[in-house]
């Protein structure tokens, strides 16, 4: 009896959360949302830097001393923050998101994805409560490590949690099943940033802006469904496969493999690092112009937002607040187009192929940066913002359509840890496009030019970047066979005890049980995400004005 006790495993264990037969495995997408929502405000961070730079003076800004070292800074309490000292969180987000989802993919396979999701709850919410109280000591070292770089560890583990459950759910769809959750990465903000500019009106005082509080009450919603979403997590059983469906044959998708290539395996091999090039200059060009998208409209198009023919610099105070207002709906409906280009984009490749799509991305990709600068000679916006827009689809389709790239080419068995590792593309890209096109403009600008011809230049280099990564692309080949795994016949796998009797039963049916389970999951993340898409969509609404 104690041997038997002795051998039961864990309730965090991978074991733990091997499904039933009667599991329907539409439970675990909303699962995954649960999740990706949470730290998806890590795009809408921004929101926090102007209250932050006035935390000690409340009503405006109290500058530190010309003199005070770096490290005098960090601890210093009697003046407020710089904007570009804060924003080094959103730097340590996405290095640390890379690295850590490098680093510790191998683990989230053996661990399974209700540890991952859990260890990634406790640092992104303990995070925040971090943060929470270097706010309220005003220690500006507290919210780097609170947020940047626990929190960014929490992102990573978190992000690619459900990666490899999706896929092993999904096989017959594992474009739209990794859409569907990565979508909810990009739609993160769009829920959290309205949450936390109305939770800091609510809690600022005289004496504080109310973001420590807005921290504290932020970390809590998260940790609510974050927890709920990592106990909902479940694996398939290794014979499952969804009812009526047939792996489609090797010889006619050459490009899809049904066997499975180590980790450290996979990642010396030519299909890897072509991959990884291919996503990083995709997302370098893309991330490029999201980081530029708000001032290149207003500095492209100065007076014509307002429907007057005078350049930006010309403009008045009152003239830059109201295209400032439009740009802002712009930065909106671009943080759509980045949301519906990750299912929509993912799900399209089920049908075309995961290397069709990212060769869609790169061809047409160069067609739109290239035409950017003659499309912004137009009196007209429409065509400039449709181009920026099919353009920012294309780059959160690039990160959705990953996954699924990795499982054609290395198999199911490893692909969470590999995408681990293929993410230091994004974070090497989330340095290289910003870096590159700000030191472009900076230079344009000295050069002389107008501030309506600066990025002209820059477009037509982020065209070139597609062009490598097509190349790129188009060297991807199957993984030859002395790479794959060893099968190994009759292995078994270990499950719950409840779970033994079911074992017989057919590992192919589709269960239609619990359809007001999964009603009610998807309602509690669809619906916040319905209300974040309807508050974007009045914002950008202006553009149309």
């Amino acid at each position: 009896m104690s041997a038997s006790i002795a051998a039961e495993p864990g309730f965090f264990s991978r074991e733990r959360t091997i499904a039933t037969p009667t599991f329907n495995r539409w439970l675990v997408p909303p699962a995954a949302l649960a999740i990706h929502l949470c730290i998806g405000m890590a795009y809408g961070f921004s929101v926090f830097w102007l209250p932050l730079s006035r935390a000690v003076g409340i009503t405006q800004s109290i500058a530190c001393p010309a003199d005070m070292g770096f490290l005098a800074s960090l601890v210093a309490t009697g003046c407020d923050w710089k904007i570009s000292q804060l924003g080094w969180m959103y730097t340590l987000f996405f290095v640390l998101l890379g690295c850590s989802a490098a680093i510790w993919g191998g683990w989230l396979e053996r661990a399974g994805p209700r540890k991952a999701g859990l260890v990634s709850a406790f640092c992104w919410c303990g995070g925040l409560l971090i943060s929470a109280l270097g706010v309220h000591l005003h220690q500006l070292w507290m919210l780097w490590l609170g947020s940047g770089v626990i929190g960014g560890i929490g992102l990573g583990l978190g992000y690619i949690s459900p990666v490899s459950t999706l896929i092993k759910w999904f096989p017959d769809r594992r474009g739209m099943a990794t859409g569907m959750a990565i979508m909810g990465f990009g739609g993160g903000a769009m829920i959290g940033a309205p949450l936390a500019d109305w939770l800091m009106r609510q809690f600022a005082t005289a004496t504080s802006v109310g973001v420590w509080q807005t921290f504290v009450a932020m970390a809590v919603i998260y940790a609510v469904f974050m927890v709920a979403g990592a106990l909902g997590y479940r694996v398939p059983r290794e014979d499952w496969k969804p009812g009526g469906w047939t792996p489609p044959a090797t010889s006619k998708s050459a490009m899809v493999s049904s066997r499975n290539v180590d980790l450290e395996v996979a990642s010396r091999t030519p299909q890897f690092w072509l991959i990884w090039a291919a996503l990083c200059l995709n997302v370098s060009a893309g991330i490029g112009v999201i980081g530029m998208a708000s001032p290149m409209l207003q500095e492209v198009f100065g007076g014509k937002l307002i429907g007057l023919d005078i350049p930006f610099g010309s403009l008045d105070a009152a003239q830059k607040a109201q295209i400032a207002a439009i740009a802002a709906g712009f930065t909106g409906l671009l943080s759509l187009c980045n949301i519906g280009g990750r299912f929509l984009w993912a799900t399209s490749s089920d049908k075309l192929g995961r290397k069709l799509t990212f060769a869609i991305f790169f061809t047409l990709g160069f067609a739109l940066y290239a035409a950017v600068p003659t499309l912004a000679g137009f009196s007209t916006t429409v065509f400039f913002v449709l181009a920026i827009g099919v353009i920012i689809s294309m780059y959160g389709g690039g990160f959705a359509t990953v996954p699924a790239y990795l499982a054609d080419m290395f198999g199911t068995k490893m692909v969470g840890a590999i995408h681990g590792r293929l993410l230091t593309a994004w974070a090497t890209a989330g340095i290289l496009g910003p870096v590159l096109v700000n030191y472009l403009r900076e230079y344009q600008l000295a050069s002389g030019l107008p501030n309506a011809q600066a990025y002209n230049q820059t477009m037509y280099i982020l065209a070139g970047l597609l062009v490598l990564g097509m190349v790129c692309n188009l060297l991807v080949r199957p993984v030859a066979s002395r790479h794959h795994m060893a099968e190994v016949k009759g292995a078994q796998v270990a499950v719950r005890p409840e779970s033994h009797a079911s074992l017989a039963d057919t590992p192919t049916a589709e269960p239609t049980t619990a359809p007001v389970l999964v009603a009610v999951a998807w309602a509690a993340v669809g619906l916040p995400l319905l209300a974040g898409v309807l508050i974007t969509l009045q914002k950008a609404a202006i553009l149309l004005h």
